[in-house]
């Protein structure tokens, strides 16, 4: 019987931390309510500082950064762009902006990111038709860097740039160092469901400050710098509200709690589903730390005794949201007709994976509660016949 009654549990709320109100009331004492502003200029210094990038553009959203990312490495109509096949689609919508073709690569099986052997292949065979890509777009999924040694020696062996969406791994570390300072530029989303938020924002980084101020300025309209309004180019309106900002200034300065509480969420998961037969939890690669955004595990029926599907559907029942892992991109309607270098791995990841409730703000007896759903949902499934 559904206990829909029960507040919902959602899988991963904004979670405030006290001093993003005052930001903001700061920005209202100084009339500082149009894009841009102090707390615009503060924002960019600082994530800049926690990444170790050199330079940061504050703009409206994550996508509209890998967009600008594209156009500033001079993305265009018939080019081809590598992407990671395991991703929300933002991760390629971009590169169709432009008119360019996406390219699809299939993840391995430490981390569910890009696969570098077979990235390295595919910029192999550009090379052998005549056509390398114009770039190259790794993403880092769920919190976890990709693994990036072999994707840089890969990318700077046939000179291309890597972009590096990190969209959803701010705070994760490759080797000791912050994601988003291993290729030649970097995207952040502070979309409403992200470890930090400004209830919607992005951000570019990179060490070139030309490549920066260019960006500000595309994302600014393009106004050339003149008394009255003139425009040599085509530019967006992209750049990020100083009311935005102030909230994530206030964000940034929780960010570690926020990924201490979400690696206590997985840590806690691990323990509750330690031993039962069929779940797995996505692998931590050796090579780094991951900020732990979202809980993913796989689900085998034959093993489990019922499937991801019926555990979805279990929690949702139960007013509690959960979500399948990402449609891998090559199998999206959208881009049914591009190229894709393997893609079993991942196909195999979505029929079995199911991310789960993991809020920074996720209470103890709701965790607890997720889990005995999770284990009840085999007892109320149909058994399977052999």
């Amino acid at each position: 019987m559904s206990t829909r009654t029960e507040p919902r549990i959602y899988l991963s709320p904004p979670h405030m931390g006290g001093e993003e109100l005052e930001l903001v009331k700061e920005a209202f004492a100084a009339n500082w309510i149009a894009p841009l502003g102090p707390h615009v200029d503060a924002f960019e210094k600082e994530l800049a500082a926690f990444t170790g990038a050199g330079h940061a553009a504050a703009l409206s959203a994550g996508t509209a950064a890998l967009h600008l990312a594209l156009r500033l490495l001079g993305v265009q109509r018939g080019d081809e762009v590598i992407c990671s096949s395991f991703t929300f689609s933002a991760s390629a919508n971009p590169i169709a902006y432009e008119g360019a073709t996406p390219v699809f690569i299939d993840s391995e099986s430490t981390s569910w990111n890009m696969d570098p052997a077979l990235l390295r292949e595919e910029l192999q065979a550009c090379a052998a038709r005549g056509k390398l890509p114009r770039a190259v777009i790794v993403v880092d999924l769920y919190g976890q860097s990709a693994d990036y040694d072999p994707i840089v020696a890969a990318c700077a062996e046939f000179d291309v740039p890597l972009i590096q969406d990190s969209a959803e791994a701010l705070g994760a570390t490759y080797k000791g160092r912050r994601v988003g300072t291993q290729g030649r530029c970097a995207i952040f989303s502070f979309n409403g469901n992200k470890i930090i938020t400004t209830s919607g924002g992005g951000m570019l980084v990179a060490n070139d400050a030309e490549m920066i101020a260019r960006a500000r300025f595309l994302a600014t309209q393009a106004r050339d710098p003149a008394p009255h309004y003139q425009h040599s180019v085509i530019g967006f309106n992209y750049r990020m509200s100083n009311v935005l900002a102030g909230i994530g200034r206030g964000q940034l300065r929780v960010l570690p709690q926020r990924i201490a509480a979400r690696r206590s969420n997985f840590e806690r998961y691990q323990a509750a589903f330690r031993g039962v037969p069929g779940i797995r939890f996505m692998p931590i690669a050796a090579y780094g730390e991951p900020n732990y955004w979202l809980t993913c595990i796989t689900i085998d029926p034959a093993e489990f005794g019922a499937s991801r599907e019926d555990v979805r559907l279990a929690l949702e029942a139960e007013n509690i949201e959960s979500r399948p892992v990402w449609k891998p991109l090559h199998l999206q309607p959208v881009f049914a007709d591009c190229r894709v270098r393997g893609g079993a791995f991942v196909e195999s990841i979505f029929d079995l994976g199911l991310c789960l409730p993991s809020g920074s703000n996720l209470a103890p007896e709701d965790h607890e509660r997720v889990c005995e759903l999770v284990l009840s949902v085999p007892k109320k499934s149909t058994p399977l016949v052999p």
